[in-house]
């Protein structure tokens, strides 16, 4: 996405917002099915990155494209409104990876070759709003600021007169007449010189236009930091970088300590059995949470049952028989298996810590993971969570879209990143799952405004030969803190809590002090 971002914000600044749109969406589209149906881990890993590459250019392609279409005095308005959309993506998957990805029976196989698991139908309905959006550009018009820019100014006028025709019929007078027939033109269009002979190979010619669009990317990137739009591209960037890596990196940080939270309360209620004697016993229920020490088990049988969170530690088990047993989250640490037999188990060496398997034999043994929903309950919380999350910057989204054009993009810019700060401290008091889950949604709820004003002001501080590339630019930064957070939080799980709080409430408030420093945009007119 780090990638695409640069890569077709920067083209649609050559060739056209639209049609880069169009190719970049598709191209996550189709990707994005066919990692669905991949059955190779490598392959789909290939799939995803180049899907995410075609998804990459979305943002930065779409704001500078509302943008253009916009009257100036509810440009702010309609833009956030805009943003609204990112939320309804986030509720629409997270929603569908809660109702889809836990029904393991939505599946099927062909053979061993092939399998189908629900979370590939998830995969599947997330790339549908992607091929809709396709369909719905077809018959969308270039942006007339765009062919402006490029000297096509007939083009310019049959969009602005189409534009005109819709909101006068929609206004309820058809019968107004679009009046203007003359448009200034910032620039000639620059005659296309072709380097190669007319009887160059197409493959030449190919090899050459690509190198000459890369090329014209990275000049018109260079662009980007001279005057006059040098300084605000440095503090532009500041600005996407430290609100990405404070959102993504707590983003993945919360749902990992509530993980951990719940875990350490599920080891709280651990049972503990010392030096137990067992013989000709059959096991044929679930054992969960708990640990034998020092046992014996001789003769008893251990069928069609499960071992949730089991560990045996330095215990002997003598002719002993198991058959259709899975063991998720168990081990055996230090024991002795003396004559048994193994059928069907998930019994295998990463289960046997240090233990001595003498005159024992293992057949049909289970490979993959065996884990289920069932089997591990708090997994439904990371799409619930994530849920919850996604829907808590509701009221923030409406509240910013409502007075975006009235108080200004600086100041709601940088109270949201101030506030959002100042909200990480209340993380010291997220001792339960339930006050870790409150500060996620506050959080979330106060930080929507600032990624709104961002998405507004990137948009309206560059002219429109720089727009795609400049927001294709900050939006790379934006990924390359999003890459670093989920690097650096993640790691902290479990360890401590001041350096996540800390870090997150220095890097926002840092920012959104930077973000102040930024020209107003409300009242211009775009360049």
């Amino acid at each position: 996405m780090m990638l695409g971002a640069f890569f077709w914000g920067g083209l649609s600044d050559k060739l056209g917002r639209k049609q880069c749109l169009l190719i970049a969406m598709s191209v996550n589209g189709f990707f994005a099915f066919l990692s669905s149906f991949v059955q190779g881990y490598s392959m789909f890993l290939l799939c995803r990155m180049v899907s995410g590459f075609g998804i990459g250019g979305a943002v930065p392609i779409v704001f500078s494209y509302f943008a253009e279409v916009l009257a100036r005095e509810k440009r702010g308005e309609h833009l956030s409104w805009l943003c609204m959309f990112w939320m309804i993506g986030g509720i629409y998957a997270s929603a569908m990876a809660w109702a889809i990805i836990p029904h393991y029976g939505w599946s099927f196989s062909m053979g061993s070759a092939y399998q189908f698991h629900s979370w590939r139908v998830f995969v599947v309905v997330c790339a549908l709003p992607c091929v809709s959006a396709v369909v719905a550009l077809t018959f969308m018009p270039e942006s007339p600021r765009f062919f402006l820019q490029n000297g096509k100014h007939d083009e310019a006028w049959m969009v602005l007169k189409h534009i005109h025709d819709t909101n006068m019929r929609a206004r309820g007078e058809p019968e107004r007449v679009f009046t203007v027939n003359r448009i200034k033109v910032p620039k000639q269009l620059d005659e296309l010189v072709e380097m190669q002979s007319e009887t160059a190979n197409p493959v030449a010619k190919a090899f050459m236009r690509i190198r000459a669009e890369i090329r014209g990317i990275w000049l018109t990137f260079m662009r980007c930091f001279s005057y006059p739009v040098k300084d605000n591209t440095l503090k532009l960037a500041v600005v996407w970088f430290t609100l990405s890596f404070g959102y993504y990196g707590l983003s993945v940080w919360f749902p990992d300590v509530i993980k951990h939270l719940q875990a350490d309360e599920y080891a709280s209620r651990v049972k503990i059995h010392t030096g137990e004697r067992t013989e000709d016993f059959t096991f044929n229920f679930t054992l969960e949470n708990q640990i034998h020490r020092n046992g014996v088990f001789q003769n008893d049988r251990f069928i069609a049952m499960k071992l949730k969170a089991v560990t045996f530690i330095d215990s002997t088990f003598v002719n002993c028989y198991f058959e259709d047993v899975s063991s998720v989250g168990s081990y055996f640490k230090n024991c002795t298996f003396i004559d048994s037999f193994f059928y069907n188990t998930d019994i295998d060496d990463s289960k046997l810590t240090n233990s001595r398997v003498i005159n024992s034999s293992f057949h049909h043994n289970k490979t993959g993971c065996q884990m289920t929903f069932d089997d591990d309950y708090s997994a439904y919380w990371v799409y619930f969570v994530n849920f919850l999350g996604t829907l808590a910057v509701l009221p923030g989204n409406i509240v910013s879209a409502l007075l975006m054009d009235k108080i200004g993009r600086l100041s709601m810019l940088g109270g949201s990143m101030v506030l959002s700060g100042i909200s990480c401290f209340f993380l010291w008091f997220g001792t339960s799952e339930s006050m870790m889950i409150f500060m996620l949604c506050l959080y979330n709820g106060l930080s929507i405004s600032a990624w709104n004003s961002l998405d507004v002001v990137t948009a309206e501080l560059y002219p429109t030969d720089r727009r795609g590339t400049g927001f294709g630019f900050c939006n790379a930064m934006c990924k390359l803190a999003a890459v670093l957070g989920n690097l650096i939080f993640g790691s902290l799980v479990g360890i401590t809590k001041a350096i996540p709080i800390l870090l997150a409430s220095a890097v926002l408030v840092t920012g959104g002090l930077v973000g102040l420093r930024l020209p107003d945009t409300r009242a211009n007119v775009l360049m």
